[in-house]
């Protein structure tokens, strides 16, 4: 089955940057989104360097309106401050039937508090507020947000977490799948409804404390499951 093209709103930042480096590895095309396309052609460019000349589809870069029109899978990796602002300025570029992953942790340095402490938001999570501010025709899904981006970024280990995918719609949990076991060392976890984005968005905080005390970069393992 061919691969779909990713875009990853928000892309420059650490998290997005992580991400395209393994899927461009695993082989999908992945596109870059930016307020500013300048500043995504750069990082592309940087991020391409990186990687072996054998990869078929280099990263690029474009503006966040221009990389949301572009794919059919699209990742929102913005801070949490930023999250309602970008939603507002990429929907009408998506494309209906896309799949929306939200990557966004309210964590409290949005407002100038602690990250490892959460932000109270009305809709219940991140991620059902995106689900809340786009087109019905969209669906969105949450995952990798327990994932440290230096981890993925790390190209010479594999990466040592379970990755949690919630979305009221288990087709588009079932669609997270293949871009979760194209990590190497990823295991997909199926998370049920987006409501228990909730929980998974907590407990970023949560590792982000313990990383802090134990100078590490942890990642979450849920025993039990098979393989």
């Amino acid at each position: 089955m061919e691969k779909e093209t990713i875009s990853i709103i928000g892309g420059t930042g650490d998290q997005g940057r992580g991400l395209a480096l393994r899927w461009s590895l695993a082989g999908y095309e992945v596109m870059l989104g930016s307020r500013d396309a300048a500043k995504a052609q750069e990082v592309a460019s940087v991020l391409n360097a990186t990687l072996p000349s054998t990869i078929p589809a280099p990263i690029s870069g474009t503006d966040n309106c221009t990389a949301a029109a572009a794919a059919t899978i699209v990742i929102l990796t913005v801070p949490f401050a930023a999250q309602l602002a970008t939603l507002r300025e990429i929907r009408s570029s998506l494309k209906p039937g896309s799949l929306f992953i939200d990557v966004t942790v309210p964590l409290e340095p949005a407002v100038g508090g602690r990250p490892t402490r959460t932000l109270g938001v009305w809709a219940g999570s991140a991620a059902e507020q995106t689900a809340e501010s786009l087109p019905p025709e969209i669906s969105v899904a949450s995952a990798f947000q327990n994932v440290a981006a230096s981890v993925l970024s790390d190209l010479q280990h594999d990466v040592d977490c379970d990755i949690i995918v919630c979305s009221n719609d288990k087709t588009s949990r079932d669609r997270t799948r293949p871009l979760v076991e194209s990590i190497q060392g990823c295991r997909f976890v199926d998370g049920g409804p987006l409501a228990n984005s909730r929980y998974v968005e907590g407990w970023t905080a949560l590792l982000i404390g313990i990383n802090i005390r134990y100078r590490t970069h942890s990642g979450l393992r849920i025993t039990g499951l098979k393989r």
